[in-house]
């Protein structure tokens, strides 16, 4: 597979000269198996399970308890004052419901701090898990 040329200059006229283009065709080859190799690959399809969206349900905000403690050491659970024993049997009523609503615990400045501990201590005897402290903005 050459190609004859003839030499000008040379003293032999009959002298021809072969250009290889073998090498060539050869280079041309493996480029056209590459070619042919990579590109089914890039048209494979993957088929993948994705996840559907999942709407989310509506926020529903949930029940919220007042439970205050004023200055004379005094519970009101809701506005209605309640003993220790009552207090806790409200908060274990209210931590056996399957939507716990907040308690929202709220304390004079000048209330003892062992009243306010008893009363973390009674949710926390109840079971109760929704707690929020606050009105601290007095404190400050």
């Amino acid at each position: 597979m050459g190609m004859p040329m003839r030499m000008a200059d040379s003293e032999q006229e009959d002298l021809m000269m072969v250009i290889n283009t073998t090498p060539l065709i050869d280079v041309m080859l493996v480029l056209l198996v590459m070619l042919i190799i990579t590109i089914p690959i890039q048209l494979h399809a993957v088929n993948m399970q994705l996840p559907t969206a999942v709407v989310a349900p509506a926020l529903v905000k949930p029940q919220q308890i007042a439970l205050d403690i004023d200055a004379r050491s005094v519970i009101t659970w809701q506005g209605e004052r309640v003993d220790e024993r009552e207090l806790e049997a409200r908060m274990a009523q209210v931590a056996g419901l399957a939507e716990q609503p907040e308690v929202h615990i709220r304390t004079d400045k000048d209330a003892p701090y062992a009243v306010f501990a008893k009363v973390l201590a009674a949710s926390r005897r109840a079971g109760l898990t929704r707690i929020a402290v606050v009105g601290g903005e007095q404190f400050q």
